[in-house]
């Protein structure tokens, strides 16, 4: 038999080195959950599970997000590889092999439509012991909660010595720790296409994220699909066929709709934007060289009454498009050169008073886009990257303020943590999950120890801090490396943001786990990267 290692971390003295133990990992897992669960109780009886015996059966509220998740756990269980891990296959206690026929999925509330920032999502599972031959149940007050727990009773079950699957005795009591749990897939550097998206979508359920926030478009290409001004994604995509069409943008919304998962648009102005110019004439500042325009652009150019009317039209389009309450507005990076240079831009500033100061002229952008924003119909409350609060423009009470700058270490941006929550901003936490960051071995240990309240604030700041996402920039990703590189990775941060902090609080036995889930995602059929040497049954098919 192949010997399987395990990663040991060693810190001393303020530095941490990762160093390979040679020893056999003598105890297999028994099917920990991934999130961990709040409270879990376990017994060492089991009960055997067959596709010719077994149904979830809805004894409560149901709609199409219950009905279509009850067939889709339906095929996870019974149609992913036959064994995970030959390392887990076990002789269990079967003892008279006791069968569970059914699942009781108890909504004890009717659905709600759309997922939003805030929703409950607790639940209740218990499978009885043999003792109960049949009795299992699945509750909560919330279609959201529903969906948490299917997701945990799959992972309960496991494959046993008979070529079945077997589940434990088990009750768990279950909620997230915060309440924002994102994922961001940045799709103007690389076009990923929507069946990508859609995998990215399954596996954030199956890690149980909840937000998964799209950065639709940058400097490089434009390729949201816009019926107002279809100029710009014709000529700011990279081709026609690099687009994201209406049906295309729908099937998104509706996929993380089904699976309890926002999704928060981002169309990041006043800078990122050359891919927006040539579609949209005058709407960049035109860049002057010794008092002549040089051919380039740069920034939305303010100066230009016009390009507000464009903004209110084309975020009023976006909004109608993506349900929910937030839309986040990026306003980060801006450089001010090619502002500095055009004459009509100077002439603007010396009209409002503010010549050379082209942080106003910033923040008089931001603060007319804002307007726009809170004065649409159904979305009105946005995010920002911190860029925005560290400039100290005026935001709204309810703003959401994503810290991603690193510092020169991990105090550095939780206390830019603090700062925004000790303004009385909500905030939610990158710095330390950038997951396109390339690295060689392991890395897993930098993204769990990585916490959003760990700086020494107030229990209402603390409050404020609404939870974290993990960033995916696609400099060097595109559809052929997104899923490896991106998972298990990201399922660190997950159960970061799920999980208690007493369950988190340790790394002790975390590569185990996330081993043993890295290969359940693996037969599921997820070409997810290993993290350490080892191996999975899934790994020859």
């Amino acid at each position: 038999m192949r010997a399987v290692y395990v990663l040991s971390v060693v810190a001393a003295a303020g530095w941490l080195g990762r160093a390979w133990a040679g020893f056999p990992m003598v105890t297999p897992t028994v099917g920990d959950v991934w999130p961990r669960p709040q409270t879990a109780q376990y017994e060492d009886t089991y009960m055997t599970v067959t596709a010719d015996n077994f149904a979830f059966v809805v004894v409560g509220h149901s709609c199409d997000i219950v009905e279509e998740a009850v067939t889709r756990y339906t095929d996870i269980i019974f149609q992913s590889a036959a064994s995970q891990m030959d390392r887990q296959t076990k002789s269990y206690s079967l003892g008279s092999r006791a069968y569970l026929d059914q699942l009781s999925v108890n909504l004890s509330a009717p659905c709600e439509d759309y997922p939003y920032q805030g929703m409950d999502e607790s639940y209740e599972l218990k499978v009885d012991s043999p003792d109960y031959p049949g009795s299992a149940t699945l509750s909560s007050q919330s279609v959201w909660g529903i969906l948490r727990g299917l997701e945990t009773f799959s992972q309960l079950l496991l494959p046993d010595a008979s070529g079945f699957r077997a589940i434990r005795a088990t009750h768990i009591t279950d909620f997230p720790r915060f309440s924002y749990r994102g994922l961001m897939l940045d799709t103007s550097r690389h076009f990923l296409p929507p069946a990508k998206i859609h995998e990215t979508l399954d596996l954030m359920a199956m890690n149980k994220f909840n937000v998964f926030h799209w950065h639709v478009v940058d400097d490089q290409s434009f390729p949201f699909v816009s019926v107002a001004f279809p100029d710009i994604s014709r000529l700011g995509a990279y081709t026609e066929r690099h687009v994201y069409t209406l049906a295309d943008v729908a099937g998104v919304v509706e996929y993380a709709r089904l699976r309890g998962i926002r999704v928060l648009p981002e169309f990041d102005t006043p800078g990122h934007t050359r891919s927006w110019g040539p579609g949209q004439p005058s709407l960049l500042t035109q860049c002057y060289q010794d008092s002549v325009p040089d051919g380039t652009f740069g920034p939305i150019d303010p100066s230009n009454e016009k390009n507000f009317d464009f903004l209110t039209e084309f975020f009023a389009e976006v909004t109608s498009r993506f349900p929910d309450r937030y839309v986040h507005l990026g306003a980060d990076e801006v450089d001010y050169g090619c502002w500095q240079s055009n004459p009509a831009v100077s002439d603007f500033m010396d009209e409002l008073g503010i010549s050379g100061q082209y942080d106003m002229l910033e923040e008089y952008y931001i603060t007319r886009l804002f307007g726009i924003i809170a004065g649409l119909p159904t979305t009105n409350s946005y995010l920002v990257w911190q860029d925005v609060f560290d400039k100290g423009m005026s935001l709204a009470e309810d703003t959401v303020v994503q810290v991603w700058q690193d510092g020169d270490s991990p105090a550095d941006f939780m206390d830019k943590v603090d700062q925004v929550t000790m303004q009385g901003y909500f905030a939610i936490l990158s710095s330390c999950w950038y997951l396109n960051l390339d690295t060689f071995g392991s890395d897993w240990f930098d993204y769990y120890t990585c916490d959003p309240h760990d700086f020494p604030g107030w229990d209402d700041q603390k409050a404020l801090v609404l939870g974290g996402e993990a960033c995916v920039w696609t400099e060097y990703e595109d559809r052929t490396n997104l899923i490896p590189r991106t998972w298990p990775r990201a399922a660190l941060v997950a159960e970061k943001l799920w999980s208690s902090v007493e369950d988190t609080a340790s790394v002790e036995g975390v590569p185990e786990r996330l081993d043993e889930h890295r290969c359940r995602l693996l037969a599921r059929g997820y070409d997810v990267e290993p993290l350490l040497p080892s191996y999975c049954t899934a790994d020859i098919v």
